[in-house]
């Protein structure tokens, strides 16, 4: 049987710890066997990214806007442990954060939907997906120590060289102070993308922040994306019946609680990658989650939501068998897949991306599943294995479809 051919790359971006290892086993037994992999390698292992100066990252960046699809594996953003564990140069900052502010983007992350995986939230009938803006706050933040008593300024001097000052506050003693900014043109790009993913999925569109208390900063968003509605997609979420409403986060967080889901829940960067994780886990885990950075210019970036599985690789370096769920890194090659082949008009390759997303789920559904996802089914007969085995019992589902 001939293997798929891709005639665009997709850019390919490697990871770190058991995440890494899941990524071989998932090209190893589920892709390449049928398809002619075109890729374009990007080693993002925190080993490259610190040898390179974390040039690499900003690379595969620059790699996705160029070919337009991109698929990233889970990255570790080092901490002081790390530091040492890893006898890094710095602290680098987060690859996720650095390729986001580069492509402007918005991070679209839902549920991958089993029936036999209950959510936690029981009125929760429709998956929930959470828009977060990708660029800003606190992921391009400017923090400082401050050692004594003094005062502390913002100060920004215009084009025209005019300085003007607001006082942060008059410390007496020792303390910190963190700066973070955004953008008219990334909040707009964001709000577009939100509208647009609405509008293509038919969803209402929640949008939440604090702007009684943050009455500038978390203000700008709300007026913006009012504007960008009431100028250019109120008729059309009228003629999809659907709709678009703003209001309070911790209002949201309380009617999103009570409601069925079915809706896109728009959230500024922090809220939401918090709401996210707190998402995720309520429909049964981040290794459950899809995720997909869209840029304002039709660019693509497809990763799991979750991080590098460190405990099970610590296990796996002892040599001791895992059990690790795979199922987000699988989507996110498959998503990845399914938008190369669409751009591509490809049919054969988008074909194949939903054929193995459906085997993977089938196989789950069948009672064959990793440890943790053991824990979540409702299946009444279920057979553990780890986590090698999950994949070749995916492509014996797949064989069989």
């Amino acid at each position: 049987m001939s293997k798929i051919k891709m005639t665009v790359p997709l850019v390919e971006i490697d990871g770190d710890e058991m995440t890494r290892i899941m990524w071989k086993m998932i090209k190893d037994i589920l892709l390449e066997p049928y398809i002619e992999l075109n890729t374009e390698y990007y080693d993002l292992g925190l080993e490259n990214r610190d040898k390179t100066d974390d040039q690499v990252t900003i690379d595969s960046a620059m790699a996705i806007k160029k070919y337009g699809v991109g698929v990233k594996c889970a990255t570790i953003t080092p901490n002081a442990q790390r530091l040492e564990e890893y006898k890094l140069k710095k602290m680098w900052k987060s690859p996720n954060g650095t390729i986001r502010a580069i492509l402007d983007g918005t991070v679209f992350r839902a549920p991958i939907i089993v029936d036999s995986i209950k959510p936690f939230v029981i009125g929760w009938k429709k998956p929930i997906t959470l828009a977060r803006h990708a660029y800003g706050d606190i992921y391009k933040d400017v923090e400082y120590k401050v050692n004594g008593a003094g005062k502390a300024e913002i100060v920004f001097t215009s084009e025209t060289g005019e300085v003007s000052r607001e006082t942060i506050h008059d410390f007496k003693g020792p303390g910190v102070i963190l700066g973070m900014h955004n953008t008219d043109e990334s909040i707009m790009s964001f709000a577009r993308a939100c509208f647009n993913y609405a509008v293509d999925q038919k969803q209402d569109l929640w949008f939440s922040t604090k702007d009684t208390i943050s009455k500038i900063y978390d203000h700008r968003f709300k007026d913006i994306f009012q504007e960008i509605y009431d100028a250019e997609y109120k008729d059309k979420f009228e003629a999809n019946g659907i709709e678009y409403f703003y209001t309070l986060i911790d209002d949201v967080v309380a009617r999103i609680m009570r409601s069925e889901g079915g809706m896109v829940w728009a959230c500024k960067n922090y809220d939401g990658d918090v709401m996210s994780d707190m998402v995720a886990s309520a429909f049964g885990s981040l290794a459950m989650m899809t995720s997909v950075l869209v840029s304002p210019d039709g660019k693509y970036e497809y990763e799991a939501a979750h991080g590098t599985v460190t405990r099970h690789y610590y296990k796996h370096l002892k040599g001791e068998e895992t059990s690790t769920n795979s199922m987000a890194t699988l989507f996110a090659w498959t998503g990845a897949l399914k938008k190369r082949g669409e751009l591509d008009e490809n049919k054969e390759l988008m074909n194949f991306a939903d054929k193995l997303e459906a085997a993977s789920i089938k196989t789950i559904e069948d009672g064959v599943m990793t440890k943790d996802l053991a824990q979540l089914s409702e299946v009444a007969n279920k057979k553990i294995v780890n986590t090698e085995d999950f994949l070749k019992e995916i492509k014996k589902t797949f064989d069989a479809m």
